[in-house]
């Protein structure tokens, strides 16, 4: 078994896939009844459609999940939700924690909770770690055994 999509319920489809396409970078596989299918394995699901599947109310900003993504220009990000169409609300500001990751989080314009980090190999341990096996790497190039 592996996993497939994850599905997010968004109140306007156009917007959304504006959001996830402009900021994220995600662009449309399939876009049909209701549904979009986004790279990375991203779903946008109409909340008319969703809340009839289930027969229940959606409830946004219930903090119950997040969408997790990495980024190595963090700061350059922030500008680009500073100069995003629409008010972006932050969940947390940048924050840069012990371990040298900075870590940004927002909701998207249907309250879904997004994460957004920078890779471990830019945290400062995993940072050193990684630069030191490059270095072993580099160093035993042209070495015959």
């Amino acid at each position: 078994m592996r996993l497939k999509n994850v599905l997010i319920v968004v109140r306007d489809m156009e917007r959304s896939k504006r959001f996830y396409q402009e900021l994220f970078g995600l662009d449309v596989v399939l876009d049909q009844e209701g549904n979009a299918i986004l790279t990375e394995g991203l779903v946008l699901q109409d909340r008319a459609v969703w809340e009839e599947v289930l027969g229940k109310e959606i409830i946004p900003k219930n903090n119950g999940a997040e969408l997790y993504f990495e980024e190595t220009d963090i700061e350059g990000f922030v500008k680009k939700l500073e100069g995003w169409e629409g008010p972006v609300e932050y969940v947390n500001p940048l924050t840069e924690y012990s371990w040298g990751q900075k870590v940004i989080r927002i909701y998207d314009p249907d309250g879904n909770l997004i994460e957004v980090g920078t890779p471990e190999s830019m945290w400062g341990r995993g940072a050193e770690l990684i630069k030191k096996s490059e270095e072993i790497v580099s160093s035993k190039k042209g070495y015959a055994g």
